[in-house]
């Protein structure tokens, strides 16, 4: 708490907050959400199957629009200013795994980092096509593209979710080891409780109240 309060006192620490965010279905899923992001902090979100994460995570990211509450940016929320990652990877299909980091590469003028490659142990596969990978290459894959894109905030909805416990780990360690060194933020979704615990913050979405747990 201590941390969070003297962060806030710094100038351009804050990434984003979200204050008093509600949404509904054909039933109420949140309301009164207040949430706050800053420069090297990682929060999660856990929860029970359809208590509203993925929902709130997109909310968060501007996918999706709140019925109540508002959303503040210290950026200008440029294209590149966010990254997502998906349950789904979204790759391009009929591409290889190093064209789909070109795209990354081009659209946001960034060169492709091999120590990144390496470190989601996916440095040999560059030259394989999409569909000639397994379903945990694919998401280290989505993972390298959004981190090639060197975006200030990271939203993350079960990036391991896939994965081994192995994988996920290296996995977390390079989302965890890119935002201590790009004084970046992540905002992840999981219902990998160890995993969660190696944030900074972990909070449960329950019965439409999101409460700190760490």
């Amino acid at each position: 708490m201590l941390k969070r309060l003297l962060l806030k006192l710094v100038t351009n620490q804050l990434l984003l907050e979200a204050k008093n965010l509600s949404h509904s279905f054909s039933y109420p899923l949140f309301e009164g959400v207040n949430l706050d992001l800053n420069r090297g902090e990682s929060i999660a979100i856990i929860g029970r199957s359809g208590s509203g994460k993925s929902t709130l995570l997109h909310i968060l990211a501007g996918l999706l629009k709140p019925d109540n509450g508002t959303i503040k940016q210290s950026h200008k929320s440029l294209r590149n200013d966010i990254g997502i990652v998906f349950q789904a990877h979204y790759l391009f299909r009929g591409f290889s795994a190093l064209e789909n980091l070109q795209v990354a590469s081009l659209l946001s003028e960034k060169e492709i980092d091999n120590k990144l490659l390496k470190s989601l142990k996916i440095d040999d596969l560059m030259s394989q096509k999409v569909t000639e990978l397994s379903g945990g290459q694919q998401q280290r894959i989505s993972v390298a593209r959004v981190l090639t894109k060197e975006p200030k905030i990271i939203f993350a909805d079960e990036p391991t979710g896939n994965l081994d416990s192995e994988t996920a780990n290296d996995v977390m360690n390079t989302l965890l080891s890119y935002i201590d060194k790009n004084s970046a933020g992540m905002v992840l979704v999981t219902h990998d409780i160890e995993l969660a615990h190696r944030c900074n913050r972990v909070y449960q979405l329950e019965n439409g109240v999101l409460k700190l747990l760490k």
